[in-house]
C-alpha cells in the first residue's frame, strides 16, 4: 500500500505539480496577470480539450447516463448535508451559502482533468470529459443558485450556461459523433496540439490562484463554517461519493474517475461567486487554499486505493 501511494505520489502529484509551483512563483515574484490566461483557457484551451476528448472518447450511452445520475444524485446528496449542517450549527445564511458551494462545487477543470489524465491515461480523460461538461453547467445554474437564492435567474442561469465555449464545443462534438463524421485531418491536429497545452497552463494558473487567495483570521461563525466544510469536502464527500457509486452500480475505469473527481477540492471559481453574492468570501477562500493543500497529500492515497 505504501509503495502504491508513494508511486502515486511520484507518477502524478509530482509532474502537476511543477506547473503548479512556477505558477505560484511567478505570482509571487513576477506578479503574473491570470486573467489574459483565464481568457485564454476558457475561450480557446477549454473548448479545444473537450472538443478533442468527446469526438475521440471512448464512451457509451450506459457511460453517459450513469455519470449524469451520479452527478445530479451526488449533488443533491451533498447540498442535504451542507444545509442540514449549517442548520444544526445555527450558521448565518451567508456562511450556509458558503458551505453549501464548498461542499458541492470541486475543482474538476483545472486540477481534476490534469490528474485523472495522468493517473488513469486517455481512458480515463474519456471517462471524465462528460462529468466536467456536467460540471460546467451545475457551476453556472446551480452554483448560482446556492450563493444567492434571492437573485436568481433561470433566464440568466441559461444564459450564463450558453455563454461558455466549451458548451458549444461539446454540442458541436456530439453532433459529428451523432452523425459519424471526423473532423479533417489537418483541423483535428491543430485542435489536438491546443489541446495539449491545457494542462499546464490551467495548473500554472491554479497555482497563481492559490497565492492570491485570502488566509486571513475568521470571526467565530465562519471558523465554524471553515471547519464544517473541511470535514465534508475531504472526509464525508468520498464516502458519500462510494455509496452513490455503489447504488448506481457504477465499476470499473468509470467508478475510479468518477470518485476521485467528486474528491477534489474546492472549486477556485467558488469563491467568484461568493464574492459576487456575499455568500461568505472568507470562508471559501480558507477552504480553498486548505483543501487544495490537503488534496496533495489525500489524492495520492485515493488514487493507490483505485489502482
Amino acid at each position: 500500500m505504501i509503495q502504491s501511494v508513494l508511486a502515486t505520489l511520484f507518477q502524478v502529484i509530482v509532474p502537476l505539480s511543477i506547473p503548479v509551483t512556477a505558477g505560484a512563483l511567478l505570482k509571487k515574484f513576477r506578479n503574473l496577470d491570470t486573467k489574459p490566461l483565464l481568457t485564454l483557457y476558457l475561450y480557446f484551451l477549454s473548448p479545444a480539450i473537450i472538443l478533442e476528448t468527446l469526438t475521440t472518447a471512448e464512451l457509451s450511452s450506459a457511460d453517459i447516463y450513469k455519470t449524469i445520475a451520479f452527478c445530479l444524485v451526488n449533488l443533491i446528496a451533498l447540498w442535504a448535508v451542507a444545509a442540514a449542517l449549517g442548520r444544526l450549527l445555527r450558521l448565518p445564511g451567508p456562511e450556509t451559502a458558503g458551505l453549501t458551494l464548498v461542499s458541492t462545487l470541486t475543482n474538476s477543470v483545472n486540477y481534476g482533468l490534469p490528474l485523472v489524465l495522468l493517473a488513469f491515461g486517455q481512458l480515463g480523460l474519456d471517462k471524465a470529459s462528460i462529468y466536467v461538461i456536467a460540471q460546467m453547467i451545475i457551476v453556472n445554474t446551480v452554483g448560482v443558485y446556492f450563493a444567492a437564492r434571492s437573485q436568481f435567474s433561470v433566464r440568466n442561469a441559461v444564459k450564463s450556461v450558453f455563454s461558455l465555449p466549451s458548451i458549444y464545443a461539446a454540442i458541436l462534438a456530439a453532433g459529428l459523433r451523432l452523425t459519424d463524421i471526423s473532423l479533417p485531418s489537418g483541423i483535428a491536429q491543430g485542435v489536438s496540439m491546443v489541446a495539449g497545452a491545457y494542462a499546464p497552463v490551467v495548473l500554472a494558473i491554479l497555482g497563481a490562484q492559490m497565492v492570491s487567495v485570502n488566509n486571513a483570521e475568521l470571526e467565530r461563525h465562519v471558523q465554524r463554517g471553515f471547519w464544517t466544510g473541511l470535514a465534508i469536502r475531504l472526509l464525508l464527500s468520498p464516502l458519500i461519493s462510494c455509496l452513490i457509486l455503489f447504488i448506481l452500480h457504477i465499476d470499473g475505469i468509470l467508478y475510479s474517475v468518477l470518485f476521485i473527481l467528486a474528491s477534489m477540492p474546492v472549486a477556485v471559481n467558488a469563491v467568484v461567486l461568493a464574492e459576487r453574492f456575499n455568500a461568505s468570501p472568507k470562508l471559501l477562500s480558507k477552504c480553498i487554499l486548505w483543501t487544495t493543500l490537503a488534496s496533495f497529500a489525500i489524492l495520492p492515497i485515493l488514487i493507490a486505493l483505485m489502482s
